[in-house]
């Protein structure tokens, strides 16, 4: 187990490179930041040039990859850094410089566990793209197919692995300090980013979730999901159909093409919706450069890393939601909220409701085309301090690609009308979803299971509630050692005088 004053080392290190890039004033001035993450933010900026605009990509990306990785997951959580860092996040660029390729090359061969000629015939040395985990090379197989290569970068999960131990046990010690940092729930945060690096870091998964993705969109002829090469794809070796089109962010190639924007909008939109209202299972990272339109004017997606996944009770509530709100019924909206246990008992459904109409009546007299589901969704966010609503990451990961999404589509065609596209798919599945038919057959499957599941429930109150005398066992609890406030006074004035030792040598050197 790593010791505190390695994490905190490794925090102070990390908060110099934040420092000199102006990323840690925020946390010093906001009032809900706990004292000693003050105390510490002021320990990392001593004797460092401050910016007066902050730069948080760039900071997150001198770091290196797990904190490039970070940056783009606290993008999602505007409320827990701030409007102006997740804004300047959403920007952060997932790329490196490229690994040497003769590593690339042994890290293939030792994934596939064969000789690299017997795999493919020709693999070009040049990446198409180093992103903060993996890069992507060009080839063609022994049976003549083209294909793209992505492949892990060396020492990458040890890096991260250190990382997001440390990540973890700052998040425990923060939480553990109440208040706005408990509501807030850094170490979910932390638990959900370590789900979403698993993946990355494990390119069988990334395969899997294209595999169901492409299996799910086969409804939705627009859009196209390369095929995985399974027989090529290990751990660390990815291997799938190459894709020959143009990136969405090349817009003068897009028309040169004779591309029809406003349809490929329309796609996307139809396309995602799909994904997360139909199926939960949505693609999280749909930017312009992971977009390509076909010769065929399809839409063509790739790097599946970043899934999101919502089960059917909270995807029926998204969209009773934002129909809701599209609507203006925001006394339905308010009660779903209580029914979601996203708002505590205690509080007043009608007030809820009140402050749900501030947030929408502002944009009711607006032309539709003017509306922005990224606004409406971030006017949420500000009344859920207001009634301690605590954080759901699945639904912030969400909220994060619909805002992703709406940013394509209107870059694509910026007179689209994403409501009168989202309100009749909306409308439509909650008629079918709610209608007496499905509620008769939901009802009939839960009673069903629910009768199943009783021979089991009793063996679990035999095992819980046992005959006098005997104890049940306790519940696991989290491995993280929290720091007592003489012990992290302590550290953080070793910290400190280790920062200072460091200033001085940086001094004398220069």
């Amino acid at each position: 187990m790593t010791r505190p004053i390695v994490h905190l080392w490794r925090l102070v290190k990390w908060g110099r490179v934040l420092a000199r890039h102006g990323a840690l004033r925020g946390i010093e001035r906001d009032p809900n930041t706990p004292a000693p993450v003050r105390r510490l933010a002021r320990i990392a900026r001593f004797g460092a040039r401050i910016p007066k605009v902050p730069t948080y990509a760039r900071a997150f990306q001198q770091i290196g990859p797990a904190a490039i990785k970070l940056g783009q997951a606290l993008a999602t959580r505007p409320d827990l850094v701030g409007e102006d860092a997740a804004r300047d996040l959403s920007l952060l660029q997932d790329s490196l410089p490229p690994a040497p390729f003769e590593e690339i090359k042994q890290a293939i061969e030792q994934g596939l566990e064969r000789p690299i000629e017997r795999i493919f015939s020709h693999i070009d040395p040049e990446p198409v793209g180093a992103a903060s985990i993996a890069q992507v090379h060009r080839a063609i197989t022994t049976e003549g197919r083209q294909v793209a290569i992505k492949v892990l970068r060396p020492n990458i999960e040890e890096d991260f692995a250190r990382a997001i131990d440390t990540y973890e046990w700052a998040a425990a010690q923060i939480e553990n300090m109440g208040g706005e940092a408990a509501r807030l729930r850094p170490r979910l945060v932390i638990a959900h980013f370590r789900q979403w690096t698993a993946r990355e870091l494990d390119l069988r998964r990334e395969a899997a979730s294209a595999s169901e993705l492409r299996e799910n969109l086969i409804a939705e002829g627009g859009f196209f999901v390369p095929e995985i090469d399974w027989s090529r794809t290990a751990r660390r070796v990815m291997t799938l159909e190459w894709i020959d089109g143009i990136k969405l962010t090349d817009r003068d190639a897009l028309v040169a093409a004779g591309h029809d924007l406003p349809e490929l909008a329309a796609t996307l939109v139809r396309a995602f919706l799909r994904q997360a209202v139909v199926d939960g299972f949505f693609h999280a990272d749909l930017h312009q450069g992971n977009l390509f339109a076909l010769a065929d004017g399809r839409l063509a997606a790739i790097d599946f890393g970043i899934m999101g996944r919502i089960d059917r009770q909270a995807r029926l509530w998204l969209a009773e939601i934002l129909y809701g709100l599209i609507t203006g019924n925001y006394r339905r909206v308010a009660e779903i909220h209580f029914e979601a246990q996203y708002v505590p008992g205690h509080h007043d459904v009608a007030e809820f409701a009140t402050a749900l109409r501030a947030v929408g009546e502002p944009i009711r007299g607006l032309p539709v085309k003017e509306i922005s589901i990224g606004q409406m969704l971030d006017g949420l966010f500000t009344i859920t301090r207001d009634f301690d609503m605590p954080t759901q990451p699945h639904l912030l990961l969400l909220q994060k690609t619909m805002v992703m999404e709406e940013g394509v589509a209107t870059a694509l065609d910026p007179d689209i009308n994403m409501w009168e596209t989202s309100e009749p798919f909306l409308r439509e599945w909650l008629r079918s979803e709610l209608g007496p038919e499905t509620a008769l057959a939901d009802e009939l499957v839960r009673n069903i299971r629910t009768l199943r599941k009783l021979p089991e429930l009793i063996r679990r109150i035999d095992h819980y509630y046992p005959p006098p005398g005997a104890a049940p066992p306790g519940p696991p609890l989290p491995n993280v050692v929290v720091v007592q406030p003489l012990y992290y006074g302590r550290a953080i004035l070793i910290a400190l005088f280790s920062a200072a030792a460091g200033a001085a040598a940086v001094l004398f050197l220069h």
